[in-house]
């Protein structure tokens, strides 16, 4: 497994952008897919976006596609989440994870190291 330490939220008015970094700490990371995931009050933790151990490969969930670019730096050992045109539905806990495996994965079960999260909050 990997740790994993997230930073870059906060509160931005809508329509702002936010940049959220994770960063790893393990030899392994380089070989595992990662994603981002978010988890809003009184509802589920659901994907938003994963990218493939190379970068060659990014998914991302219909509500955020457009907006949000996934990418990472395998030499800095961090994946970053570009969130631009945020929406007051963006607000939630946002999450970095790493999959088991390299390949671009969506289910959450897929993935084996979680970070603590943070707090992204859209404002009117």
């Amino acid at each position: 497994q990997v740790q994993l330490v997230e930073s870059g939220g906060g509160l931005v008015q809508a329509g702002g952008s936010l940049r959220l970094s994770c960063a790893a700490s393990g030899r392994t990371f380089s070989n595992k897919a990662m994603g981002w995931f978010r988890q809003a009050p009184g509802k589920e933790r659901e994907f938003v976006a994963a990218i493939s151990w190379s970068g060659k490969s990014t998914y991302y969930a219909d509500s955020v596609k457009g907006r949000f670019t996934i990418s990472r730096d395998n030499a800095k050992n961090t994946v970053y989440l570009q969130m631009n045109s945020l929406k007051l539905e963006d607000t939630a806990v946002y999450y970095c994870a790493a999959n088991r495996g390299g390949l671009v994965a969506t289910k959450t079960t897929t993935y084996d190291s979680w970070g603590q999260g943070t707090q992204v909050t859209v404002s009117s």
